[in-house]
């Protein structure tokens, strides 16, 4: 199979390109190469059998799909942000971007995509209530934040909740720019789907980690922030208690989840998987592991907040599994081991 991935230089995009090529199949890239994100134009572990193409997905050249088979798009602008005037930059390269994919695969004759999607689009996971059930909490107000009440609380009732697996077939909430991005992401590929009879698969990763994230930049995500931290001799910082629960999912895995979902047998339409370890673990012990694993100072826990983010999304991992055959293989005390010291991006 001959598949283009769209920012294949980045990230999880570079990790996709390995799984795909070592599993047989063609692969060009096409990357923007943004300076913001790479400083330094291709990145030297991107492996050179891969096709490159150098221009960006808002205006994807139709060249770009000459021969594809099948379209793995990971390019976006990622993290939650900074604050509102990011919001064009996350439309244009998240939204728009994709639109423009989708319109040139459409020209090509291209069927089948796989899309970075992500566990953000929940908003909060899901949580019961012992006298109502299953739940949904609306947005945590900035009061309770303020006064360290991080926990949400039953809307009915107000009691404390029980937080559980979110399955794919939960509602899609999302609770700050980029999950906004990402859903349209998803509502944008469905859409594709339906009128041209082609297969998208959505992948949701939860939180990734691995050797080649970005280093320093508030777009990274919470691994990559403990890492630089600690690289410089600081206390990785944690916000609210640490209490935050999350699965950690290493970057080898959801390359893999990107092949199976790329050679799946699966029907026209979206498809929605979680990508994820099925083991949670808190925010404040993914800073301790780390901590110790690099041999630097223990965490801070700051009791900060930031408004967009949620308390608890823990992934149902059953559906990857029995449909792609998807199990993440990588141990989250042995992927944060090798983290300590793999290479970060600059």
């Amino acid at each position: 199979m001959r598949v283009l991935v769209t920012g294949g230089a980045g990230f999880i995009g570079a990790a996709v390109v390995d799984a795909l090529l070592a599993a047989g199949h063609e692969v060009r890239v096409l990357d923007a190469l943004l300076p913001e994100v790479h400083r330094g134009g291709w990145p030297e572990h991107l492996d050179p059998r891969a096709e490159r193409v150098e221009a960006d997905v808002r205006a994807t050249p139709d060249a770009a799909l000459d021969g594809v088979d099948a379209v793995c798009h990971q390019a976006a602008m990622v993290g939650l942000g900074v604050d509102l005037q990011d919001l064009p930059g996350y439309v244009g390269h998240n939204d728009l971007g994709t639109a423009s994919l989708l319109a040139a695969m459409d020209r090509a004759g291209t069927g089948r995509l796989v899309l970075a999607s992500s566990m953000v689009v929940y908003g909060e996971g899901r949580y019961a209530c012992a006298e109502h059930g299953v739940v949904r909490p609306g947005p945590r107000e900035e009061r309770d934040l303020a006064a360290g009440a991080f926990e949400p609380r039953c809307p009915r009732c107000g009691r404390p909740l029980d937080s559980g697996t979110v399955p794919e077939d939960a509602p899609l909430d999302p609770r700050n720019v980029y999950a906004a991005t990402k859903t349209a992401q998803e509502h944008l590929a469905a859409s594709w789907a339906r009128v041209t009879g082609g297969t998208a698969v959505a992948l949701r990763y939860h939180n990734v980690y691995g050797p080649h994230m970005p280093r320093d930049t508030p777009y990274a995500g919470v691994a990559s922030l403990f890492r630089s931290a600690l690289a410089r001799g600081e206390a990785p910082r944690v916000y609210e208690d640490g209490g935050q629960r999350r699965d950690f999912v290493h970057v080898r895995d959801v390359a893999r989840a990107n092949r199976l979902a790329l050679e799946a047998d699966l029907p026209s339409g979206l498809s929605a998987f979680n990508v994820a370890s099925g083991v949670p673990h808190t925010v404040g012990d993914l800073a301790r592991e780390l901590a110790v694993a690099c041999g630097g100072p223990a965490p801070v826990v700051t009791g900060q907040f930031r408004l967009g983010d949620v308390r608890h999304v823990v992934a149902s991992a059953e559906r990857a599994r029995d449909v792609l055959g998807f199990t993440a293989e990588v141990a989250f005390d042995d992927g944060v081991r090798e983290f300590a010291t793999a290479p970060l991006r600059s």
